[in-house]
């Protein structure tokens, strides 16, 4: 397929969405079309795709599309959804890289604990359920995906694990309302991710984000569900508004090592689709971008508008001295048991996923044009409240 018959125009991909998913057209309420026109423009105007990204874009923006057509349909097939609650989440926050995915992954393992698996966040319909949570068809169909993301982006793995039955974050699931700070980590939209950044209202994301967590648990519940991603920061309130008896983990790690990590990350990504990745420019331009979030988020912790709220913080470079420690760490500052099963199997994740299993992620500051003096400056405020310097 070439690069101009790769329709991106909404019109084309609401049709194609209906197609596949037997003639859904109801995408509930929110303004998801609205956002999808702006990533839309962006693609365009910005990402200098190639034919192969277009190809990636045009998939991903489908995704999406389809699941949201399902969630709405399935809640109306199954009232139970709508009736589920959702109590004392716990959320891993933070600044990107700094151990939230193996974190998330660890937790996962607690017995009592529900995360959102890739599975069944990339195939939501109809919604899991426990007696087949392990054998699903949807497991295979969703592993099948891989080998062509690790062939086209060797390295990746050993940057960000990947797997069917390993934790998706609250990012990729934001993808169905369209407003979500992944499409600028897969592609160059920065006007997209300027409205983002700015105007997005974050609202209707967290409305759907409920909506989602209801479904995905109305045939398999747990205690608790524990959840993760950095893209919180952006919106800190609204996750508070919608889930005020949060449990939330904030991650932090010298904002160097965080960009420059992060940068080489999204560089890789995106040279999936696109002959024309900077490295440079993606860490200048995520190094705003991260420090006004990152304030945001400290703004809204101190605003003293959410005491039912309850934090901890958490260092990466405690949580890399001894991960157990620091789990067990959380466990007690956010309230919640561990039983002897739980602590047994949370162990055996760790020992048997150390550090350099799946590879070794190597970067400097020095490739990527990092200025450890400018990104300190930029995160002053960041850096002196969490007592981050030196």
């Amino acid at each position: 397929m070439t690069t101009a018959l790769v329709d991106l125009q909404p019109e084309a991909l609401l049709e194609e969405a209906a197609r596949r998913t037997g003639g859904l057209t109801d995408l509930g309420p929110g303004p998801y079309v609205e956002p999808m026109r702006r990533f839309v423009d962006s693609l365009e105007q910005d990402a200098q795709l190639n034919a192969n990204g277009r190809l990636i874009a045009r998939e991903r923006i489908l995704l999406h599309t389809v699941n949201r057509l399902q969630y709405v349909r399935d809640r109306g097939l199954y009232p139970e959804i709508a009736r589920q609650e959702i109590e004392k989440p716990v959320f891993i926050v933070g600044m990107p890289r700094t151990g939230t995915t193996i974190l998330h992954d660890i937790l996962a393992q607690d017995p009592s604990n529900r995360a959102p698996l890739t599975w069944e966040t990339m195939f939501p319909s109809p919604p899991p359920t426990a007696a087949t949570f392990e054998t699903d068809p949807r497991i295979q169909a969703c592993a099948a995906t891989f080998p062509d993301v690790f062939d086209q982006i060797p390295g990746f793995k050993a940057m960000h694990p990947m797997g069917a039955q390993l934790t998706q974050e609250c990012v990729t699931m934001m993808g169905e309302t369209m407003i979500t700070v992944l499409f600028h980590n897969q592609f160059r939209v920065p006007t997209y991710q300027d409205w983002v950044d700015h105007e997005a209202d974050f609202a209707p994301v967290y409305d759907f984000h409920r909506k989602q967590l209801q479904h995905l648990q109305s045939r398999h519940a747990l205690d608790r569900w524990v959840l993760k991603t950095g893209a919180h920061m952006w919106s800190l309130e609204h996750l508070l508004a919608t889930y005020p008896d949060a449990r939330i983990v904030f991650t932090h790690r010298d904002p160097v090592d965080s960009v420059t990590s992060y940068a080489s990350l999204t560089h890789l990504v995106r040279t999936m689709g696109t002959d024309h990745a900077d490295r440079k420019e993606i860490a200048a331009d995520w190094t705003g971008r991260l420090a006004r979030a990152a304030h945001h988020a400290l703004h809204v912790r101190e605003s003293g508008d959410h005491p039912d709220a309850v934090f901890y913080d958490m260092r990466f470079t405690d949580f890399v001295k001894d991960q157990y420690r620091e789990v067990q760490a959380i466990y007690e500052a956010l309230g919640l048991p561990m039983s002897d099963g739980a602590a047994k199997r949370l162990r055996a994740f760790i020992d048997d996923h150390p550090k350099g299993k799946y590879g070794k992620h190597e970067y400097t500051p020095e490739e990527y044009g990092v200025d450890p003096a400018a990104v300190h400056e930029a995160f002053g405020e960041y850096l002196d409240h969490f007592g981050l310097r030196g």
